[in-house]
């Protein structure tokens, strides 16, 4: 069995495994548990790792039964109740959250989390979207579901995404396509927030830097602590998590560079005005 096979049989029956204790939870009588206090809804490759183990760190924080719970997005229809038999039963002042990248940009998430958690609050991680692009497409290609080279995937991109998106947004064809191939429109950061901001009130929503969580780990840290209404804390190391490791050529060649920082240019400038950041980028 090769490492891309060993991997995506490993994530299902993790994700089986979860799912079917989720399920027993729910059938027993009673509530199965909590709704989350608060969610990292993205975006992807931004660091959501790296966040999630930092705030699972803390005291006063019980995680779910795994990172990436997709309800409001691939598993909606199987209900509240399956949801909840994803949390633990919590203490006083205890909270509990989980952490899905792919919330931030599928376009059916704000409403339904708007509906389902009118009080929890929501953190996003935003990064260098040509960069980001790029390490997507990494991830992808190292599941073994991307032939294509980055620049040929990049002129597919939006052929693909509106074929699979035809009859919709929630179809299996469509998640598998926005979730895998959506390099360039998941950089499209500020037209995702806006949407978010149309069903959520903006103050319930943290937004920060990828590039100032890995420069100034303790800073952001604290800055998001202070958002959630956490007590101060710092976890013994910020360590970096990444599932993602390329040793070959790199893709991304100075002409493609300049391409896509000319495509992200105006919605960068739209992101700058929305959050008021002078420079969403630093260097």
């Amino acid at each position: 069995m090769t490492g891309v096979a060993r991997r995506q049989v490993t994530d299902r029956l993790r994700r089986g495994v979860r799912a079917a204790r989720a399920w027993g939870r729910a059938a027993r009588p009673g509530e199965p548990g909590p709704l989350p206090d608060f969610l990292v809804i993205g975006g992807q490759r931004c660091g959501t790792t790296s966040l999630y183990h930092h705030l699972a760190a803390h005291p006063r924080v019980r995680v779910a039964s795994g990172k990436e719970l997709q309800y409001f997005s691939v598993h909606h229809g199987r209900g509240e109740r399956w949801y909840r038999g994803h949390f633990p039963r919590l203490a006083p002042g205890e909270r509990t959250f989980e952490a899905s990248p792919y919330y931030l940009f599928h376009p059916s998430v704000p409403a339904r989390v708007a509906a389902t958690l009118p009080q929890a609050r929501f953190v996003a991680l935003l990064r260098d979207p040509v960069q980001r692009a790029y390490s997507h497409y990494l991830h992808t290609r190292s599941y073994g579901v991307e032939p294509l080279s980055f620049a040929d995937a990049l002129d597919a991109e939006e052929e693909r995404l509106a074929r699979a998106t035809r009859g919709g947004p929630d179809s299996p064809a469509a998640h598998r396509a926005l979730r895998s191939y959506s390099y360039a429109a998941r950089g499209r950061y500020a037209e995702q927030l806006q949407l978010w901001f149309a069903h959520v009130p903006r103050e319930r929503i943290h937004v920060a830097r990828t590039e100032d969580l890995h420069t100034d780990p303790a800073g952001t840290y604290g800055d998001t602590l202070r958002f959630l209404g956490l007590p101060a804390f710092t976890p013994e190391a910020f360590t970096r998590h990444t599932r993602r490791v390329d040793h070959g050529v790199s893709q991304l060649t100075p002409a493609l560079r300049e391409r896509l920082g000319a495509y992200f240019a105006p919605h960068n400038a739209r992101l700058s005005a929305l959050l008021d950041w002078p420079e969403p980028w630093p260097g």
